[in-house]
C-alpha cells in the first residue's frame, strides 16, 4: 500500500494553500528527501519531499488547486520502479499533462504549466536548455526561445486567458498568486481599519556614512558580515520606541496593547513579492547580531526558505524603499502594528548648516502611524529622536 502525500501542517492563521508546482511526474523515479512538490500559502512556499526512494503512484490535486492543511494530494509508492511500469495518469493529472504524441513530454524536465506555455507558442522543449534546478525548464527559458511569449509573474499559467486586442497587441489575464492576494487584502484592511497619517523629516547621513566607512572593513573581518545602514536605523528605532512606547503598541478592539519588547519587522524583497521577517527582542541585540540576522533573512527570502514563524508577529516595521531609488513615499501600516518607518534614497542636497550653505548626503524618512492611538506630537517627536540619534551616532555608545 502506498504512502499518502499530504499538505504540510498549516498554522492557525493560514486556512488554505495552493498547489504551486509538481516537480515529479507520475511514475518518475524519486530519491529519498528529494523535492517533489511546492505548496504556496499567502506567506511562503512550503516544500514537500519524498519519504523514501520510489515513485509517485497517483496525483489527486493538480497545480492551481486549493488545498487544506494535511489534505491528501497524491500517493507515493516506496521501492524502485522502471519507466515501463508507470501507472496510468488519473483524470486529475491529465488536465495539466501534455498529449502522449508530444515528442518532448517523456524526457523534458518541466512542469505542466511550462509544457502548456510551450505548446501554446509552438516551442519545442527538446530545443530548450533548462536553467532551473537540476536542468528543469522554466517559463523564462520558454519565453527566451519564443519572442512573443511574455514573461509572466509567478501565477497559475493554466488559467491564463490570452485576449487579442488587435494586430500585434495581446493582453494576458493572470490570476494573482496567493501571496499577492494576501498582500492586497492586508493593505486594503490597513487603510480601511486605521486612521493612517504620515509625518516626514530628513536626516543628514554624513555622520553614519563616515562611521561606517571608518569601521566597515574591521567590522566585516571581526563578525563575518557587512556593516549596512539598516542596523543603524534598527538600533535608533529601538531606542526611540523606548522613549515613545505608544509607537510600539497595537489596537485590539477597544484596548491598547503595550509591548514590553521590540520585535522589528524588516521588509525584504523576494522573487515572489515583499516579505516581512521579524527580528525578535532587538533590544537585546548588538549591531553585528542585527546585520547577521538581516543577511540570513535576505538569503532565505531569495531562496523561498523563510518559515511562517519567521514572518509572524512584529511590533514595528522598517521598510527601505531607497534600495529601489525611491526619494519619498508614504508607507502603509503592517496590521496589527500601529506604525511603520520608511527609509529612502540618500541624495546629496544643498542645505543650510548654521549660516553656511553646504552639500550633504540627505535622506527623507517617513513615519506612517495609526492616529487612533498615536498623537501627531508623539509621531513627530519619535521621528526627531531617530534623526538626532543618527546624526550623532555617539549616542548609541553613550546611551544618550
Amino acid at each position: 500500500m502506498g504512502t499518502e502525500i499530504r499538505v504540510p501542517v498549516l498554522p492557525e492563521s493560514v486556512s488554505e494553500a495552493t498547489i504551486a508546482t509538481w516537480h515529479k511526474k507520475i511514475g518518475e523515479p524519486v530519491k529519498r528527501d528529494e523535492h517533489i512538490l511546492d505548496v504556496e500559502t499567502d506567506k511562503i512556499v512550503l516544500e514537500v519531499t519524498a519519504p523514501d526512494d520510489g515513485v509517485i503512484q497517483s496525483i489527486s490535486k493538480k497545480e492551481g488547486d486549493t488545498v487544506a492543511s494535511q489534505e491528501v494530494v497524491g500517493i507515493f509508492e516506496a521501492g524502485a520502479a522502471s519507466s515501463a511500469e508507470q501507472p496510468a495518469v488519473p483524470a486529475a493529472a491529465q488536465s495539466s499533462a501534455p498529449a502522449a504524441s508530444t515528442p518532448y513530454a517523456a524526457n523534458a524536465p518541466s512542469s505542466p504549466s511550462v509544457r502548456r506555455l510551450a505548446s501554446e507558442n509552438d516551442v519545442d522543449l527538446s530545443s530548450v536548455s533548462g536553467s532551473g534546478k537540476g536542468g528543469r525548464i522554466t517559463r523564462e527559458d520558454v519565453a527566451g526561445k519564443k519572442n512573443n511569449v511574455t514573461e509572466l509573474p509567478s501565477a497559475r499559467l493554466e488559467t491564463v486567458q490570452t485576449v487579442p486586442t488587435g494586430e500585434g497587441r495581446v493582453e494576458k489575464r493572470v490570476p494573482m498568486s496567493r501571496l499577492r492576494s494576501r498582500i492586497a487584502e492586508r493593505l486594503l484592511q490597513a487603510q480601511q481599519n486605521a486612521a493612517i497619517l504620515t509625518t516626514f523629516n530628513e536626516i543628514n547621513m554624513q555622520p553614519v556614512m563616515d562611521l561606517r566607512a571608518k569601521y566597515k572593513d574591521k567590522f566585516e573581518k571581526e563578525y563575518g558580515v557587512r556593516l549596512g545602514f539598516m542596523s543603524f536605523f534598527v538600533v535608533a528605532a529601538v531606542e526611540a520606541l523606548k522613549r515613545f512606547p505608544i509607537i510600539n503598541a497595537s489596537v485590539d478592539g477597544s484596548d491598547i496593547i503595550y509591548h514590553g519588547y521590540s520585535d522589528i519587522s524588516i521588509a525584504v524583497s523576494s522573487p515572489r513579492g515583499l516579505v516581512v521577517p521579524v527580528l525578535r527582542n532587538v533590544e537585546n541585540m548588538n549591531m553585528a547580531e542585527i546585520e547577521k540576522q538581516i543577511a540570513l533573512y535576505a538569503e532565505k527570502a531569495k531562496n523561498g526558505k523563510l518559515s511562517i514563524e519567521e514572518m509572524s508577529g512584529g511590533t514595528f516595521t522598517i521598510s527601505n524603499g531607497g534600495v529601489f531609488g525611491s526619494l519619498m513615499s508614504t508607507p502603509i501600516l503592517n496590521p496589527p502594528q500601529s506604525a511603520i518607518l520608511g527609509m529612502h534614497k540618500i541624495e546629496r542636497r544643498v542645505i543650510a548648516e548654521g549660516d553656511n550653505v553646504v552639500i550633504k548626503p540627505m535622506m527623507y524618512v517617513a513615519l506612517s502611524y495609526d492616529h487612533r492611538i498615536i498623537d501627531g506630537s508623539e509621531s513627530v517627536k519619535f521621528l526627531v529622536a531617530i534623526k538626532e540619534l543618527l546624526e550623532d551616532p555617539a549616542r548609541f555608545l553613550l546611551d544618550l
